[in-house]
């Protein structure tokens, strides 16, 4: 067997283990959130589902999000060896090298770049800057305290850049989803963090729950989700949102009394239930509830 031959099966592996390291199946927790704010701005342009710019509107957002995963990835990877729970991640055990890590963040880099460029011009010209928090997050735990505001900014411009993507223009209401959106990951990122408190304190990581204790950051998240329901709302009212929308606030905050009804100071065992299960559902939720409102009110499939 050649050298070249016995290369072959290696690919599919490393595209395994690329997916793995930046969860693909994470991208439930974003794309909702695009999705409405890119069908609410059809609904207010011709009523029209668009699936062309949908399309691009889902490689745009899979794009950039893989790219965030896998520099976080790459800048963590030391901290992620010293930390018990991340230390079987592919870049510490060496299922994936830092090279290909690195190919694999750039590839999804440009195709980020390339759907925004095929969108149009606002997008193209904006997609720089929707990078730098993607970058920059995973240095804030370095310098600050709050590093899931860092989060919470970089995951608020999916909506704003799903409106653009259709609109070709500024949105406020884009503005105040997005908004909705980056509070409530920040707010459940807080819960999630309690978790690595005590290796957090020991290498030297920043964050809430290392800061100021893990009550404060439950506190912290419930303050978040809370906010992230009147955004929500105050969503529904500019866009003149109908029933099923409104059903769809209800479901949330729901999900939400839920969540932080399983999660308690003293109480973590619930934590990935609440973190991957409820969080999830929320997000599809109210995309199901938005789109059967856009759909009941005249959009065209």
């Amino acid at each position: 067997m050649t050298s070249a031959s016995a290369a072959l099966p290696q690919q599919p592996g490393r595209t395994k283990a690329f997916l793995r390291l930046v969860m693909i199946e994470h991208s439930v927790f974003a794309l909702p959130f695009a999705y409405i704010a890119s069908l609410t701005a059809m609904f207010q342009w011709d009523k029209n589902i668009h699936w062309g710019r949908l399309l691009l509107v889902t490689v745009a957002m899979v794009g950039l999000r893989t790219f965030a995963m896998a520099v976080n990835r790459i800048i963590d990877r030391e901290i992620d060896a010293r930390n018990p729970r991340t230390a079987h991640r592919e870049l510490v055990t060496g299922a994936m090298s830092v090279k290909h890590a690195w190919t694999g963040a750039l590839i999804a880099l440009v195709v980020f770049l390339g759907a925004a460029a095929l969108l149009n011009p606002l997008c193209l010209a904006l997609a720089p800057i929707a990078v730098i928090p993607m970058v920059v997050y995973p240095y804030g735990k370095r310098f600050t305290n709050f590093p899931q505001a860092i989060l919470g900014l970089a995951q608020a411009m999916g909506p704003v850049g799903g409106w653009l993507a259709i609109s070709g223009s500024w949105s406020w209401d884009a503005v105040i989803l997005g908004l909705a959106v980056g509070v409530w990951i920040g707010g459940f990122d807080l819960i999630y963090a309690c978790q690595d408190v005590e290796t957090d304190r020991k290498v030297g990581v920043m964050s809430v729950p290392a800061r100021f204790g893990i009550p404060a950051a439950i506190w912290g998240a419930r303050a978040c989700h809370t906010v992230t329901t009147a955004l929500f709302v105050w969503y529904a009212v500019v866009t003149d949102a109908g029933a099923f929308f409104w059903l769809g606030l209800l479901i949330v905050a729901g999900a939400f009394v839920y969540e932080h009804t399983i999660v308690r100071p003293n109480d973590l065992s619930r934590l990935n239930r609440a973190f991957f299960s409820v969080n999830g559902f929320i997000g599809i939720a109210l995309f199901v509830c938005a789109l059967l409102d856009l759909l009941v009110r005249g959009l065209t499939v």
